[in-house]
């Protein structure tokens, strides 16, 4: 497909129908978390939040502020879904989910990653041109055509995702169904399905078959004659995965995603009956056709770089975590951790163990026993908490870390004073420990 190619027109209903989806989601996904208690556990009963490194100034309002602010995100759902003021309202939920993404790392999800993805894109797309307010009220913008672009920036940014998680599992834990294993334990009382997924040739399955689904369902979906079954296996692995891991609104988020790979005349005659379809074939090159080739080639240079990185990092990502977020690396490995942090303060040399449950929630104490990032970071707050009493300290953390329900290994030198190293983002920190470490009897 060449560059003119990329804006030719086609019909524009599923972009549509994905729109009100989508903006439906994103309504549900922020009040949801409301009412789960989510923003509550994450975002309000903490002391602090740990934020992605470089975006500390980034911290949840104060008293009950992050209700408001999930409440409004949910409000540009609506808009979105309804296409009211779209342009406005996508670039605010965009800019809101970003924030609130980027604000904590406990509750580190890759849909979250993607969501954020998916609605920075959905701005650049014509999406409220059909069947929205905006088209109501401002009927010169209605078309029922958009550049054959906007089908195919969706399309490759799945493939990428699927790529990328089905590569990941090519590895021996997971080969051998040990992650899976661990992962079932937990899922023993789950109603009718308990004791089925606590058998191994379960475990087989679910473990091949999510790197054949990963790695195949994105060209099966484009192929006309394996496209129907493709979707079928679709809908029962992300509604599997909507009952087993309980992952929120991702699983419908992603059968939504296939509106793009069916016929556009399907979809107009399943969704939008009243639609006239378009039946053109014009290509029609925008203005600034060599900028917006330019700005999406730049940004899938990086999606594709991205997850690439921990390549360049020393030892195994699954131990170190250095290049682990960012890279479509979905419930690879589970952790456990026995910690001990304790400060030292300078002038009299005093020793002095730290209370984890003083400074931090459940979710966030596991994260500081066993990701190298928020251990350091944990270091630093807890450095800055004592020189706002007028101490200077040096803080030493002991971390003994099971990956898999593996034996236990030490992640971090207990012997380097974490309060006052500089965190390193391009190289690997040499105080996380070697994943060769003798085994801890």
């Amino acid at each position: 497909m060449g560059n003119n190619g990329l804006f030719k027109r086609i019909d524009n209903s599923a972009l549509i129908v994905f729109r009100i989806i989508f903006g439906l989601l994103c309504f549900l996904e922020s009040v949801g978390a409301i009412f789960t208690g989510w923003v509550k556990t994450t975002l309000i009963e903490p002391q602090f939040t740990f934020s992605f490194i470089g975006f500390e100034w980034l911290q949840p309002l104060p008293g009950n502020g992050m209700y408001i602010y999930y409440v409004l995100m949910g409000v540009f759902g609506l808009f979105i879904m309804l296409g009211y003021k779209y342009r406005f309202s996508m670039l605010a939920f965009t800019l809101m989910w970003s924030a609130t993404y980027l604000m904590q790392k406990s509750s580190y999800n890759n849909h979250y990653y993607l969501l954020m993805l998916v609605s920075a894109i959905m701005v650049c797309l014509p999406a409220n041109r059909y069947a929205s307010l905006d088209a109501k009220h401002h009927p010169e913008i209605k078309s029922i055509s958009m550049p054959q672009w906007c089908r195919w920036v969706i399309i490759l940014q799945l493939f990428i995702v699927y790529t990328y998680a089905s590569v990941a599992k090519f590895y021996p834990d997971w080969l051998d169904t040990m992650v899976i294993e661990v992962f079932m334990k937990n899922k023993q009382n789950y109603f009718l399905v308990g004791d089925l997924l606590q058998q191994k040739w379960m475990h087989y399955i679910m473990a091949y078959g999510g790197i054949f689904f990963d790695g195949l369902i994105v060209p099966l979906l484009l192929y006309k004659p394996t496209r129907k079954y493709a979707f079928a296996v679709a809908v029962f692995f992300h509604l599997f995965n909507s009952v087993v891991f309980q992952i929120g609104i991702f699983p419908y988020l992603a059968l939504a995603f296939t509106l793009f790979f069916f016929e556009p005349k399907t979809i107009q005659k399943l969704f939008l009956k009243r639609k006239p379809f378009y039946e053109g074939n014009e290509i029609v090159l925008p203005k600034y056709k060599n900028a917006w080739i330019a700005v999406f080639s730049i940004y899938f240079i990086v999606q594709i770089g991205l997850p690439l990185r921990h390549h360049f990092f020393e030892d195994d990502v699954l131990w170190t975590e250095e290049g682990h977020r960012l890279a479509w690396r979905m419930m690879l490995r589970t952790k456990g951790a026995q910690v001990a942090y304790w400060v030292e303060d300078k002038q009299t040399g005093k020793r002095e163990y730290v209370n984890l449950n003083e400074y931090l929630t459940p979710k966030q104490k596991r994260a500081a026993s066993t990701k190298p990032d928020v251990i350091w970071q944990f270091a630093q707050h807890l450095k800055n908490k004592y020189k706002s009493e007028g101490k200077e300290v040096a803080v030493y953390v002991n971390s003994k870390v099971s990956v898999n329900g593996k034996p236990f290994k030490t992640l971090v030198n207990p012997d380097v004073d974490l309060a006052n190293v500089e965190w390193q983002h391009f190289k690997h920190s040499d105080w996380i420990l070697t994943s060769k470490t003798r085994a801890i009897k």
